[in-house]
């Protein structure tokens, strides 16, 4: 089946069929979706050329397709997908303590509300900015929107023999409120991105920190911070061993190579993903290229293998800004049923300042396995809890 796209220079989305209107005055064509510019609020109309069957013979039919880009029409909830390579090619570098170039994007259209507070993305491990190129667009068309590649991961610096740190990333991405957005941001945050937000929340005032939403939130930078699941007692041992081989330059290098391999990302992928279909070729890049880099190894065994940091058991009763926490009940990571979603499962009534929903048939990575519940959920609970 073929499939027409218009391109642009701009930072683009991909709008579905149901979004626009296709028609001649004589039946309409075979278009599936349309690439758009995404930073702005015009009307576009193209005229394409396509040949369409008729019982009689083949023939060349002008189609007009127009679309209007409007924050108040349409399916606000929708994920409109942007393509990996136009996000990165919209990145910019900010250097962090005048030494580390840290890779960040900003995307806002006319539409966007002049009171609403900025969004800052924040992915988990192994992760990059376009792992959050099925929400940018749809947040985009109501907020300033800013995503960030924490230092290790992406397009940012893996610097040689940096010890990572939970702490160093909080420290890291409240310097770029302060540097950069330069406005009370709410921070949504996946896996250990949420962590680093909360650490963050727990360490600022309301004057850089605004709201926090967090994605199934990390127990720590690694799994030996969640010592109260019997799971991991019981796979302590093991964990230890593991730190031990990956402080061995020639085994970690032995692991890495595995790990990164097309299909063990893919099978990794599948298991933390409850929508597999949301796993595709796409997504298994996202994670694999970055990790081809230099200084990827050193970060990935520095972070597998050094302190797990603060636990947001400690930290999130001394946070008052509005939180709302979504969690996939299918993850496989931080399951529900263990002590971090136990706890994140009770703070609804313990703290008035947390709303809790719980995300059904959604694994570890909610906005990009179902990115249409995540912005069904978010959208409204941006909008009533900052009043615009």
């Amino acid at each position: 089946m073929s499939v027409w796209m218009v391109r642009a220079r701009a930072l683009s989305f991909i709008i579905p069929i149901t979004t626009l209107r296709i028609g001649n005055g004589n039946g309409s064509g075979d278009v599936k979706c349309l690439r758009l510019p995404l930073l702005s609020n015009k009307s576009w109309q193209f005229q394409l050329q396509f040949p369409q069957r008729n019982k009689e013979k083949k023939k060349r039919q002008n189609v007009t397709i127009s679309y209007t880009n409007s924050g108040s029409g349409g399916d606000s909830a929708s994920a409109l997908e942007l393509e990996v390579d136009e996000i990165r090619e919209s990145c910019k570098m900010w250097k962090w303590k005048g030494q580390y170039s840290i890779n960040y994007l900003v995307s806002s259209t006319p539409n966007s509300h002049p009171n609403s507070p900025p969004l800052l993305l924040v992915h988990g491990f192994g992760a990059s900015i376009p792992h959050w190129r099925r929400n940018i667009g749809t947040l985009a068309k109501s907020y300033t929107v800013y995503a960030i590649d924490l230092l290790g991961f992406g397009a940012s610096d893996k610097p040689a023999g940096y010890s990572y740190t939970m702490e160093a990333w909080a420290q890291l991405i409240l310097d770029f409120l302060d540097e950069v957005v330069k406005k009370p941001t709410v921070l949504i945050g996946n896996s250990v991105g949420s962590l680093a937000c909360v650490i963050a929340a727990s360490e600022s005032s309301q004057t850089l920190v605004r709201g926090l939403v967090l994605l199934n939130c990390a127990g720590g930078m690694n799994n030996k911070a969640i010592v109260d699941d019997w799971r991991i007692k019981l796979l302590l041992p093991l964990l230890w061993f593991i730190d031990f081989l990956l402080k061995q330059r020639s085994i970690a290098s032995a692991i890495f190579e595995r790990v990164k391999q097309r299909e063990t990302l893919g099978n990794i992928l599948l298991s933390i993903y409850a929508n597999k279909e949301s796993v595709d070729e796409t997504l298994v890049e996202i994670i694999r290229e970055p990790a081809n880099e230099e200084g990827a190894l050193d970060a990935f065994v520095s972070i597998v293998t050094g302190p797990p940091g603060p636990n947001p058991v400690q930290l999130m009763p001394s946070i008052s800004i509005p939180v709302l926490v979504l969690w996939g009940d299918e993850d496989p990571f931080t399951p529900l049923d263990g002590p971090v979603g136990k706890y994140f499962s009770s703070l609804p009534s313990k703290l008035s300042n947390v709303k809790l929903v719980v995300l059904e048939g959604v694994g570890h990575c909610p906005h990009d396995d179902r990115p249409e519940l995540v912005h069904e959920k978010l959208l409204p609970w941006l909008a009533e809890t900052f009043n615009f």
